[in-house]
């Protein structure tokens, strides 16, 4: 089955809801005791220090 194009303002439209999204991920800003700040045992720290580890810091 072939691949259909999307007309032109759906192009449009994907490309800018695209922008969008990426302009308010950069806009967000994590406040110190919101919600989304990251709790303490967070699998990023754990992967910092195993990588801290290995490379022998």
């Amino acid at each position: 089955m072939g691949v259909t194009r999307l007309k032109r303002k759906d192009r449009r439209n994907k490309t800018f809801s695209r922008l969008e999204v990426q302009g308010l991920k950069l806009a967000t800003n994590i406040e110190l005791g919101s919600r989304s700040a990251e709790p303490k045992n967070s699998q990023l720290d754990k992967n910092n220090a195993a990588i801290a580890k290995a490379l022998g810091k």
